[in-house]
């Protein structure tokens, strides 16, 4: 009985590390300093791609990108909660 009782203790802790785990991943994934984080990167990367390949005005080509990826993350939540609520 006693091998039992510590058997479900050590898998509720488990079950506690792992949702704690999951609760920071999820806050991470809506943070809105990630978000920018990846527009600013994706417009740095573009700007060097678009550099690199010798197009006209790079720096506004590269905010296209920047703009999908934003308007993306925006309409993604937007399906997300209707789905879910269909659910």
């Amino acid at each position: 009985m006693e091998k039992e009782i510590e058997e479900l203790k050590k898998r509720i802790e488990d079950i506690e590390k792992r949702n704690k785990r999951v609760e920071n991943d999820k806050a991470w994934e809506t943070f809105f300093l990630r978000k920018v984080l990846i527009i600013v990167l994706t417009y740095i990367f573009a700007v060097l791609y678009l550099k690199i390949a010798d197009t006209t005005n790079p720096f506004l080509g590269a905010v296209v990108p920047c703009v999908g990826f934003f308007l993306s993350t925006q309409t993604l939540n937007i399906i997300k909660k209707r789905w879910i609520s269909n659910r």
